[in-house]
């Protein structure tokens, strides 16, 4: 038996019906600063909370927004997986609130040009997180790159933050428009959901959706959902400074509350529309490594 056919093989054996799956949620944006890596963090904690096991990837190159904003310092990072030989389980670093998180490093980026036998590696370690996790959170970077599009063609679920400024919205409706565009991509497969953040209450919130919707519904013709608001909050603001997640530091505040909220929205929502799209974090990576010479498929 070949590389290739072991690769198909894993795959498949970790993509079994009866197989437990982590529901994958990527969280982006189309432009930095506008607070999603806040939202993937704080509705980690709420998730959590809930009674949910969840791991958030870090997945924007070089930054370490999510270590610096849990005030935790990771030992490794998806790197070491792939080149130092470490596990899965040695590579989670464990932050606030019991929510755990894997710092890309520039792993990632990386992952089409690795031989098979790293790819293979991968795979049998990421297949781990199926039975680690319930909830995955990809946190990417911002904007169009070739590695945000990846992802976002991957995940069944993406959640798009954005705020009232011009250029967020502009930015969030190019990014959608590359995404449209991408030849892998499905709106079939994938469900987006807009997060309108730091407006001044929930009518704002609404009203951007409903701008960005009608340009997206125009000329893009691809179904987007608006799933909730975050209002301005200066206790948002201290808590990052203190490197802790306002949902924990201030559960009390709008912002925490707001949170919650999308958090409940979505765990709602998860036993019907999501039950499709549940993939996992084996066919996830999976869809992410075959994205130049694919070495699973037939």
């Amino acid at each position: 038996m070949d590389q290739a056919e072991n690769l198909r093989n894993i795959i498949k054996m970790n993509s079994q019906p009866h197989k437990s799956l982590a529901r994958v949620i990527t969280v982006t944006s189309g432009k930095g600063g506008v607070g999603k890596s806040n939202t993937a963090i704080n509705l980690a904690i709420w998730f959590r909370q809930m009674g949910q096991r969840v791991i958030i990837l870090d997945a924007d190159f070089g930054l370490a927004n999510i270590e610096v904003m849990f005030g935790a310092v990771p030992q490794h990072n998806l790197g070491d997986l792939i080149y130092q030989g470490k596990n899965i389980k040695e590579i989670i670093t464990w932050g606030p609130g019991e929510v755990g998180f894997i710092s890309g490093g520039s792993g990632i980026a990386g992952l089409s040009n690795l031989s098979r036998d790293y790819l293979m590696c991968i795979i049998q370690n990421l297949a781990e997180l199926d039975s680690i996790a319930d909830i995955v959170i990809v946190d990417t970077g911002a904007g169009i790159a070739d590695a945000v599009l990846e992802f976002l063609v991957a995940s069944g679920e993406i959640l798009l933050v954005t705020t009232p400024e011009p250029t967020s919205i502009t930015d969030s409706y190019s990014l959608l428009k590359s995404l449209n565009r991408h030849p892998r991509f499905s709106g079939e497969m994938s469900q987006i959901k807009v997060i309108a953040n730091k407006v001044e209450n929930e009518m704002e919130g609404k009203a951007l959706f409903a701008k960005l919707n009608a340009v997206v519904e125009r000329y893009l013709k691809m179904p987007v959902s608006y799933l909730g608001a975050i209002p301005q909050d200066s206790n948002l603001s201290k808590a990052v400074m203190q490197q802790t997640p306002v949902s924990l530091a201030n559960p009390g505040a709008k912002s925490a509350k707001a949170y919650q909220k999308i958090a409940e929205t979505l765990m709602n929502k998860e036993a019907g529309e999501n039950s499709n799209n549940l993939r996992g974090m084996t066919a996830f990576f999976s869809h992410i490594i075959g994205t130049t010479k694919n070495p699973f498929r037939q």
